[in-house]
This record gives C-alpha cells, structure tokens and sequence, in this order.
C-alpha cells in the first residue's frame, strides 16, 4: 500500500513537472514563430510593411480571445488611460462641441471649479484659435488634444465671448482636471437623504462619508445610495464605502486567482459610521464590478434593500502591469466572490444583452447561497434586486434626439440666448420654449421613426426579397400609411416625455453637472416607487 501511495504521488508531480515544462515550452515555440514571420515579412513582403499597425492588431486580437477587460495600452494612450482609471486628465475643464471642420470650437459646459470655470468660459463662447493656430480645419478629437496637457503647463485660447461678442487672447494653466464620483447628495425631504454615485475612483469612499455625516446632521434617518450606471473602479473603495455601513472586520469580498492558492480576503478595517440606518441601494444593468461589491455585500449582509434590476454581471478584478516602452496592461487577475460564496461574473460572455449585461439564466444553472439571516440569493451573474422595479421605457424618438445630439445642441441655443434662468428646483420648460424647440428640431436631419415603423421597414423589406410584397401591396401601403407621422406630429406627441431631457441639458449649463441629477430626481418614477417599497430588516 504504501508503494502504491508514493507511485501515485511521484506520477502527480511528474504530470506537474511535464506539465509546467509543456507550457513553456509551447510559450517558447509561439514566440520564435512569431519572430519568424516577422522577420519574413520584414524582407521578403512586396509593399513596405507597416509594422506599428500590424503589432498592434495581433496584440489586441490576442487579447481579445481572453475577456473584454485585459487589454494593452501604449504610452501614446496614457492620457485615455488615466481617464479610464482615475476620471480625470490634464486640461481646462470644458465639455467642446465643433459643428462643423472649419467653424469655431464652441464651449458647451464648464466643469465647476475648474479652469475654464473661473476665467468666465460660459456655454456659447468660442475658441477661435488655440496658441495662435486657427481651429478651422482641425477636428474636435484634434483640437481637444491640443487643450489637454500636463497639469502646470499654459495654452493661449483666441476667445469669442458669446454675450458682449469681444474677441480676447485667455492665457490658461492647465490643471488636472478630475470629474466628481459623488455628482450630487442632498435630502430628498426631512429625513430621506439622497447620493448619486457614478464611480469609484480614489477617495470617493471619504466624500460618501462625508456625504452620509452632513445629511445626518440635517436629520437623516433613511439613504437612497444611487448606483445605477455606475460601472465600477477601485476595489478598495468599494470596500470603504460598505465599511461606514456594517461593523469593523466584516468580511466584504473575496478575490481568487487562477492558482488555487491565491485566496485574498477584504474585510473593513475601520469604525463605522452607522450600523442601523436604513439603507436602499439602486442598481440596473449598469451598474458594474466595484457597484456589485457594495450592493452584494450589503445584500449578503442583509444590511441593506437592493432595488432596481439586475446589475452587469462583471466579477472579474484587474490588476495594471507595467510593459516595455512605457507601455501598460490591464489584466484580469482573480474573479471576487460576495461574503455569502457568489460570484458575480456572468457564466460566460455569449450570454449577455443587447447592452452587455447579463442575458437570462436559468435557474438550474445557478447555485443557492444564503445571506447572513437566512434568505436565498443566487450566483449566475450580476446582483438580482431584493426589490424588482423596472425603469420607464422610452420611446425610439427620444433616444434619437439624445443621440444625433439634437437636445444638446438646442441647449447650446437657448443658453447662448438666455443669459439666465431661475434655480433649478424653480426652473420648468414652457409651452413657448417646447414651441421653439419643435421649430429647431424639425428642421435637423435625424432618424424620428417610431419603433413600430422600423419593424414595418424591415418587414417589408424581408417581403420584398422574398417576392411577396407585391401581392400584399394593398395591405402594406394602408398600414404604412397608419404608421407614417411627420416630425412635427411625433415630436408634439412626445412632447412629456421630452420636456425632462431637455430641462436637465439646459439647467448643466447654468449650474453644472449636480442641477442636472438634481432635476433628474424631479421625473424619476423608479426612485419615486423605490421610496414606497418596503425595506428588508436589518436586525
């Protein structure tokens, strides 16, 4: 027995051995083939070889067939790099917009605080030239990369003020620029407080706290912690953020590598802020990663009420290595699990929506787990509400007007004709404006057919191919007919489902990117009916 027991063991370590041997050597064979053909190429291609383009696309394709997060980044990308990572960059803090190649660089919205802020940079102004070079003929990826520099460093703007029409030379110092993660909190009425969380880059877990402190002071005894977009961040700030709410050294989440030994456990560290408070965490589709941490492990920790629909299904963590030439990869390390065992990532990565989140799964694919009192959750992918609570469906127009930038260059108009408007909670579009609005937009090219009648359009282009729309033709032009509504017609049917969307464009550009959440709030049926949902105990 104990000859077999150390033949077994010496066969273990020896498939161990050959194994380990097997990989490198193949990552041996692959590297010299590749070298290879590159060489090969370098002499012998006909044309000459445009080597820089060919790299790049085998490295991402490479890629590629691992997961959508694992990607390359070259030095000349490390400003779209910091962005991603950190949310900011080095510039003068002003949303741009170019109409058109040689027409002048329109401000459209100053970040607050920022450079751009306090020079007086006003929605409608125009960059006319940028250190002495006309921006005529430069695209808006071009111009924008010649306002962007190190933090520190000047750029000379030729300013077009849009109220007095003076033209003026502005010397700005770059600076680095940093969008808010907490865009806005305030109370929602005497003891309902409010935080909209778009990220989780560093420190938003100390602005959170802060946050949930003041509102406390002004009477708080529920929070709404809005994450729903949110596509995540900082690991260990998700961490933090869940720690103000459950005791110290509770275990949040747990990352796990590809070795089986590698296990790293998150638990708080610090004191919290409040143990009982009521809490209701919003979530959708987007919410993502770091926004999964927080809301499966205050779910897991039956420390909070999860409203919303299913979140993204992204479990992964990704760690920044360091390449030659100053070059960076973003690798996907460990996949992190909820305090009660769940793994967040979707099962695999065909299964998804339209938008990328996580497609049905059945439940006989997914396993049960249970949260510190007892309830059932379930792995699959994402975090399923505790609370279901679907959002307002738009219609197809809307989504267009949003997407051929039809609202935002209409509240570019109306700022550039409007020196002021009231505050925010008095600020509401009139009848007139709407009025006005119809006018400008139906005079723009954009694609304002219903959903119905682009089913139609492909229906009876199928007919068509099939050769049976002729024989139909009586039926199709009468419902063709019955679908068809002019631009004008559809925009004033539409018209209170619109009125939101172009409120909350023209209320950023006079009292930046908070009124816009603020008034958000105003239409906001699915935080409307979250409030009267009841709430899981937290004891």
């Amino acid at each position: 027995m104990k000859r077999i027991i150390i033949s077994s063991l010496l066969v273990l370590a020896m498939g161990t051995i050959c194994s380990g041997q097997s990989r490198s050597f193949k990552l041996g064979q692959w590297i010299e083939i590749q070298n290879a053909i590159l060489k090969e190429l370098n002499q012998s291609y006909v044309d000459s070889l445009p080597l820089d383009r060919i790299e790049r696309a085998g490295i991402d394709a490479m890629l590629a067939n691992l997961d959508p997060y694992t990607v390359y980044i070259p030095e000349e990308e490390e400003a779209d790099f910091e962005m991603m990572i950190n949310n900011s960059y080095g510039g003068f803090g002003s949303v741009i917009y170019k109409p058109e190649l040689n027409g002048n660089v329109i401000i459209s919205e100053p970040y607050k605080g920022t450079p751009a802020d306090r020079l007086g940079f006003v929605c409608g102004d125009e960059i006319m030239a940028i250190d002495g070079v006309s921006v005529h003929g430069l695209s808006s990826q071009e111009c924008s990369d010649r306002m962007k520099g190190k933090p520190g460093s000047t750029v000379v703007f030729t300013v077009k003020k849009v109220r007095s029409g003076e033209v003026k030379d502005v010397t700005v110092t770059r600076e680095r620029i940093k969008l808010p993660d907490v865009e806005y909190y305030g109370m929602l009425d005497s003891h309902t407080g409010y935080i909209y969380q778009s990220g989780f880059t560093e420190n938003v877990s100390s602005e959170i706290k802060n946050a949930v402190l003041e509102m406390k002071r002004q009477g708080m005894d529920k929070l709404v912690l809005d994450l729903r977009g949110n596509g995540g961040g900082i690991l260990q700030e998700a961490v933090k953020i869940v720690s103000l709410f459950v005791p110290k050294g509770s275990l949040i989440v747990t990352a796990k590598g590809n070795d089986s030994s590698y296990k790293q456990e998150y638990r708080t560290t610090a004191e919290p802020v409040d143990t009982e408070l009521p809490l209701i965490v919003l979530v959708d589709s987007g919410s993502a990663s770091s926004s999964e941490i927080v809301a499966g492990a205050l779910q897991d920790l039956d420390r909070a009420t999860i409203m919303g629909t299913r979140t993204y299904g992204k479990g992964l963590v990704q760690s920044i290595r360091t390449l030659p030439y100053n070059g960076k990869m973003k690798i996907t390390t460990a996949k992190y699990y909820t305090p009660s065992g769940r793994c967040v990532q979707a099962i695999d990565y065909s299964h998804r929506n339209e938008d990328g989140s996580v497609g049905h799964i059945a439940d006989s694919l997914t396993k049960e787990f249970k949260t510190l009192h007892g309830r059932t959750v379930r792995d699959g992918g994402g975090i399923t509400p505790d609370v279901i609570l679907e959002p307002k469906e738009y219609s197809r127009l809307t989504y267009s007007l949003v997407a051929n930038g039809i609202l935002n260059n209409y509240a570019i108009k109306y700022a550039c004709e409007h020196e002021s408007i009231p505050a925010v909670d008095d600020f509401h579009f009139s009848d007139d404006d709407y009025d006005d609005f119809v006018e400008y937009a139906k005079t723009r090219e954009f694609d304002y057919r219903s959903y119905a009648k682009t089913i139609f359009d492909q229906m009876k282009k199928e007919l068509e191919r099939d050769d049976l729309a002729e024989g139909m033709k009586e039926q199709l032009d009468a419902l063709e007919q019955a679908l068809e509504m002019d631009k004008e017609s559809f925009l004033r049917l539409k018209k209170d489902e619109i009125i939101p969307f172009i409120e909350e464009e023209i209320v950023v550009r006079y009292y930046y990117q908070e009124a816009g959440q603020k008034l958000r709030i105003r239409y906001d049926e699915q935080l409307k009916r979250a409030l009267e949902s009841p709430l899981i105990s937290v004891n």
